[in-house]
C-alpha cells in the first residue's frame, strides 16, 4: 500500500505563489505514481488536519519566510511525524543571510563581503562604509527572503532610491557585487546531483528570471568546467550542506569568477515547479522527477 502524504504550500511569505506551484507540481507527480495525496495551507487547522488525515510523511513545499526559517519545522517537530527537507536549525541558519555569512567565513569558504544596514542610519554614513569596506557597484537584499525577492544591484547613483524599496525591512544586508557566470549547485543527503550554469537575459537571476518562462533564461547542463573545478564546486557544496545539518535537498547558489567559487546562499526548501533547477540536474543524472521525490522521502526524519 502506498503512503499517505499531506503536503504543506501556500502560506504568508512574498513566495506564496511559487510554494502554490511547488505543491501542485508535487502533488501531481506523487499522484500518478499511487501516492494518497492531501494538500493544506500552514494555518491553525493544521494539527487537526494532521489527526484526522494520519498521514505517514509531511511534504513541506512552503518557500520563504515561515515556510524555510526553522517556524514551520518547530511545529512539525512537535508534531511528531516524519517532515522532508531541513530541520529546525539548518533552516533558521540556511535562512538568516548574515548567519550563513558567518559560518562561511570561519569555515573558510569564500563568499562575497557585506555590511549590515540598519534604516536608522545615516545614508551618508553608509555610502563612506561602502567606498572602504566594498566599493560600487553593491547587491543589496533583505536577511531572511529567497527567491531573490527584493534583491537589487546598485550604483552610488541609483542606492538610494532602490533602499526605499526595502525599508520596510529593519535590517538589510549590502554585499560586494561578484560579477560572472552564475552557477547552482544540488545536494540531497549525500548524493552530488550535479550543477547548472544560468544565463539570464535580465541583470542578474533575480525572481522573474527564475520564474517567468518570458524571461528566458538560459539553463546550461553540463557546466562548463574542467573536471577538478566541477569536483572543487561539488565538495564545497556539500560541505556547506553537512555544515549547516541540512537534511533532504539543498541548492548553493555560486559567482564563478576570476577561477573562483563565490558562495551567495545555501537553500533548504529549493523549488519543485515546472522551472526549477533541482528537478532539472537530477533529470541529467538520471533521476527522474519521481524518483527525486522518492529520495526526498525516504529521507524524511522525525528527528532532524
Amino acid at each position: 500500500m502506498k503512503k499517505k502524504i499531506l503536503i504543506i504550500s501556500g502560506g504568508f511569505s512574498k513566495e506564496r505563489e511559487i510554494s502554490l506551484q511547488t505543491g501542485r507540481q508535487v502533488a501531481k507527480e506523487l499522484k500518478k505514481n499511487g501516492y494518497k495525496i492531501k494538500i493544506c495551507e500552514p494555518n491553525y487547522k493544521l494539527t487537526n488536519l494532521v489527526k484526522s488525515y494520519k498521514p505517514n510523511i509531511i511534504f513541506n513545499a512552503l518557500h520563504g519566510q515561515y515556510g524555510e526559517d526553522g517556524y514551520i519545522q518547530s511545529i512539525l517537530e512537535h508534531i511528531g511525524l516524519p517532515y522532508t527537507h531541513s530541520g529546525v536549525l539548518a533552516s533558521a541558519k540556511a535562512m538568516d543571510k548574515e548567519v550563513s555569512k558567518k559560518i562561511f567565513i570561519q569555515n573558510k569558504i569564500l563568499t562575497p563581503k557585506y555590511i549590515k544596514y540598519s534604516f536608522d542610519q545615516k545614508y551618508s554614513v553608509l555610502d563612506k562604509n561602502i567606498e572602504k569596506k566594498l566599493k560600487y557597484p553593491v547587491v543589496i537584499k533583505p536577511f531572511n527572503e529567497g527567491s531573490s525577492v527584493n534583491v537589487y544591484i546598485c550604483n552610488k547613483l541609483n542606492l538610494k532610491n532602490k533602499l526605499k524599496k526595502l525599508k520596510d525591512y529593519n535590517e538589510i544586508l549590502i554585499e560586494e557585487f561578484i560579477p560572472g557566470r552564475e552557477i547552482q549547485a544540488a545536494i540531497l543527503g549525500k548524493i552530488q546531483l550535479g550543477a547548472i550554469e544560468l544565463k539570464p537575459k535580465r541583470k542578474f537571476y533575480d525572481y522573474e528570471a527564475k520564474y517567468n518562462s518570458k524571461a528566458k533564461t538560459k539553463h546550461i547542463i553540463p557546466v562548463n568546467l574542467s573536471k577538478k573545478k566541477f569536483n572543487e564546486l561539488m565538495s564545497i557544496s556539500q560541505k556547506t550542506h553537512n555544515l549547516l545539518g541540512c537534511k533532504g535537498v539543498t541548492r548553493s547558489d555560486f559567482k564563478f569568477y576570476k577561477n573562483k567559487f563565490y558562495l551567495l546562499e545555501i537553500n533548504t526548501q529549493p523549488g519543485m515547479t515546472k522551472l526549477s533547477l533541482v528537478p532539472e540536474i537530477s533529470a541529467y543524472k538520471g533521476i527522474s522527477f519521481i524518483n527525486l521525490l522518492k529520495l526526498i522521502l525516504k529521507d524524511a526524519k522525525t528527528n532532524k
